[in-house]
């Protein structure tokens, strides 16, 4: 008792507190507060852990299987291209007779090397995405109120402001159009048949 006496201290209204060597003093102190929380189980080295929705985590040294973990089989573009008949479409358009005449046709584009410089840009892989829709719809509908909110704001003082406000809202109606455009035509080659 004569370690307890020493240790003493006064907290708030004066009631005293010790402190104590012996676990039996330490236990019966009004003050002790014992932890309700149960202890955190240490995580398994043989289990994996995703950290994206969707994503695959392999264990290290074991090979990457080639099933797909979503169940969704990957879009085939060329094969859903061939469904929508889009070059039989392009071609009843003059799209094909007009970008020949230009000299833009398949061997250009093959000796060009557009193809790889589009898979290295990332625009084939952003074409099986399945968020590129809706990455394209929402940038779309920015630029749709951005062209408004832009001439709303920007004042008609001279005649160098108005010719800026109308640049600007006819390019945000064309990039939104075009926009608009490209979400739908992804989409439609994304969907299954």
């Amino acid at each position: 008792m004569v370690m307890e006496a020493s240790a003493s201290a006064i907290i708030g209204r004066g009631s005293p507190l010790f402190f104590s060597s012996s676990p039996a003093t330490a236990q019966n102190s009004p003050f002790l507060v014992k932890s309700m929380a149960t202890p955190k189980p240490i995580p398994s080295a043989s289990r994996t852990v995703a950290s994206r929705k969707n994503s695959t985590v392999f264990p290290l040294g074991e090979q990457p299987r080639s099933s797909a973990v979503t169940g969704t089989p990957p879009i085939k573009l060329l094969t859903r291209m061939e469904q929508l008949k889009l070059l039989s479409k392009a071609e009843k358009a003059g799209l094909l007779s007009a970008a020949e005449k230009f000299g833009f046709s398949l061997s250009a584009i093959e000796r060009l090397g557009l193809l790889s410089k589009a898979e290295e840009l990332g625009v084939l892989s952003a074409a099986t995405d399945p968020g590129t829709p809706v990455t394209l719809l929402t940038l779309s509908l920015g630029l749709l109120l951005l062209g408004p909110v832009f001439v709303y704001l920007v004042p008609e003082d001279n005649l160098g402001e108005v010719g800026l406000q109308v640049l600007v809202a006819f390019i945000c109606v064309i990039g939104g159009s075009a926009g608009f455009a490209a979400s739908n035509f992804v989409s439609n080659l994304q969907k299954l048949k």
